[in-house]
């Protein structure tokens, strides 16, 4: 039986439930199946190595391409069998900055934050995650490996799930602790880190952040809007509330001035209020606070098995739409302090390339070709050298330009948003990776077993 192409493999996280496949993507699948019963023969290889590799990310990508009207995937037929040609269509015109990757401490595999993850890791793709799920399949060793080892990504932002000290998967100081052992074995610089606050919490919460900004040097704030103290739900809480301006009064004075917000992709996890999660308050918390950065992870994106994003004048309610629609009425506009991530929002929509056009589209136009990250929300995923690649290859037809106003996704403008842009936000110089820069992995996983087991 064919093995599942990775790009179009269904998907969960403790964030968000799968989208089932649409016909379109089901006809996707039966021709990348046909292209691998045809080359992977010829070629002398695996039907699992031809798909994990770039020749079967480029035959995935014809596929969608074929079912979705083309124009979307820039990948010529040659890149399904020649190495040399698939390199060629994929090949980095700079670094890769992953602005928000994960892990799990394994001893944490018992908490309640550990178990939300495990659950949909089960019911989406049960052969893989069947229980008792090997938390060692999620650690640091493995992200090291995923990230680093399993792409090109020359930065990466390690970052947590909600959750309490002690009550997650994996704390503050353990994040900190994984770039002090990676920067020790591959020289510093190559991860950036977040300290995660709840200030919904209470006021205790908002005291440790003097301590967090000194002895973890985080390079930004990481906050969930929609998370609820499990003892005492409220709600949620918004950026421009009262809860919210006490936060950023505290980022203001204590510094760095960078709060990333998780927006979009509402649920299910613990103690949740999805309506908080709608990004209707990046606006007026921008215009409020025009020195602070507001990076927005995942875009305000959110799944609809049923319906695609479409253009802003369409439903100028829904995922994406709903931050542009809070940016405008602010007058918030693009180049201002406001960022929007790709992380987990990529993966979803690269199966559904008339929704992924549409989404970039907007971003282009609201925030700017300056004003946008690369995430993956690895090691959820996996190594993400295939959606990197896929990005790579992705434009934006010169029809949907032509109808909705949208730019064209250059491959200059493509690298700002892998790298370029978040260079420039972090205040980082990353070189682009050389290819044979393995060594020290093998090196720091040791290390990252035993500190972060």
């Amino acid at each position: 039986m064919i093995v599942d192409a990775p790009l179009l493999a269904p998907r969960a996280t403790d964030e968000y439930e799968p989208v089932p496949p649409g016909p379109a993507q089901r006809r996707a699948a039966a021709r990348t199946a046909e292209a691998v019963a045809l080359h992977s023969p010829r070629l002398a290889v695996t039907e699992a190595d031809y798909l994990g590799g770039r020749l079967g990310t480029a035959a995935t990508l014809r596929a969608l391409d074929a079912e979705h009207g083309g124009g979307f995937f820039a990948v010529p037929v040659e890149a399904e069998t020649d190495r040399d040609a698939a390199d060629e269509c994929f090949a980095a015109r700079g670094p890769v900055i992953d602005v928000q990757t994960h892990l799990v401490r394994p001893s944490r595999a018992e908490t309640a934050g550990a178990a939300a993850l495990m659950q949909f890791l089960r019911m989406v793709e049960p052969d893989r995650w069947s229980a008792p799920i090997d938390p060692a399949l999620l650690s640091a060793p493995t992200w090291a490996s995923c990230v680093f080892g399993g792409s090109e990504t020359s930065v990466a932002l390690l970052t947590s799930p909600p959750g309490l000290e002690g009550a997650g998967v994996i704390d503050n100081g353990d994040i900190a602790a994984a770039r002090e052992i990676v920067d020790r074995y591959a020289g510093s610089g190559r991860v950036l880190t977040h300290a995660i606050v709840h200030p919904n919490a209470g006021e205790a919460e908002l005291d440790r952040m003097a301590e967090w900004s000194s002895a973890l040097r985080p390079a930004g704030w990481k906050v969930y809007t929609l998370w609820d103290p499990p003892e005492r739900p409220t709600g949620g809480w918004f950026l421009d509330d009262e809860i919210g301006d006490a936060f950023l009064q505290r980022v203001e004075a204590l510094g760095p001035r960078i709060v990333c917000a998780h927006k979009g992709i509402a649920g299910p996890i613990p103690s949740v209020a999805p309506a908080a999660a709608s990004p209707r308050d990046i606006g007026p918390a921008a215009r409020a606070h025009p020195g602070v950065a507001f990076v927005v992870y995942h875009s305000g994106y959110d799944i609809d098995a049923a319906h695609e994003e479409s253009a802003h004048a369409e439903d100028p309610q829904r995922g994406v739409s709903r931050l542009v629609s809070s940016l405008a009425d602010a007058g918030v506009g693009p180049g201002a302090n406001v960022w929007a991530e790709l992380g987990s929002t990529w993966f979803l929509m690269l199966r559904r390339p008339v929704e992924a056009a549409h989404v970039i589209g907007k971003l282009l136009v609201a925030v700017g070709e300056d004003r946008i990250l690369w995430g993956t929300d690895s090691v959820w995923y996996g190594p993400p050298q295939p959606l990197i690649d896929a990005f790579r290859a992705f434009t934006i037809p010169a029809r949907m330009r032509d109808e909705f106003g949208y730019p064209e996704l250059t491959p200059a403008v493509k690298q700002k948003i892998l790298g370029t842009n978040a260079t420039a936000l972090y205040g980082v110089a990353p070189e682009v990776r050389p290819a044979d820069e393995l060594a020290w992995i093998e090196q720091a996983k040791a290390e990252l077993a035993v500190r972060l087991g």
